[in-house]
């Protein structure tokens, strides 16, 4: 599998799909969420709420709206808002959920974020350790 380590703002990616670094709740708030969200229109959101609660470690797919991109892959790798931070655990389990999710839907591109790092409190090296296992 090739891989490109790309730093800067993801709403500006092109892709088959992206991975949204997301709560449980799926709400898009902050950070990749609200960077997508704000890039996607509000209907993005909408429809991710719609598609949740998730559990931890799980996704739900919605359409990308104004992204250049098919679809998005709400990846839960923390809990909702206020509710913990991100594990080893969540990290590795909503990577590996996207990632079957995305060759189900035959993606050849995808945009995946550091998912459990950030607002999500995981160390950003740890984070992309676990994420490129």
């Amino acid at each position: 599998m090739e891989f490109d380590i790309v730093q800067g703002d993801i709403a500006e990616q092109s892709a088959d799909a992206f991975v949204n670094a997301a709560g449980t709740s799926l709400r898009m708030g902050s950070d990749v969420a609200g960077a997508l969200g704000r890039a996607a229109g509000e209907e993005i959101n909408e429809e991710a709420v719609e598609s949740g609660p998730v559990d931890l470690g799980e996704v739900a797919v919605t359409d990308a709206y104004d992204l250049d991109a098919g679809r998005v892959i709400h990846a839960a790798a923390m809990p909702h808002y206020g509710d913990g931070e991100a594990t080893e655990a969540s990290i590795r389990d909503a990577t590996q959920n996207a990632l079957e999710t995305a060759d189900e839907l035959g993606c050849e591109s995808l945009v995946l974020p550091a998912l459990g790092c950030g607002v999500a409190g995981f160390d950003l090296l740890e984070g992309a350790e676990i994420i490129g296992e």
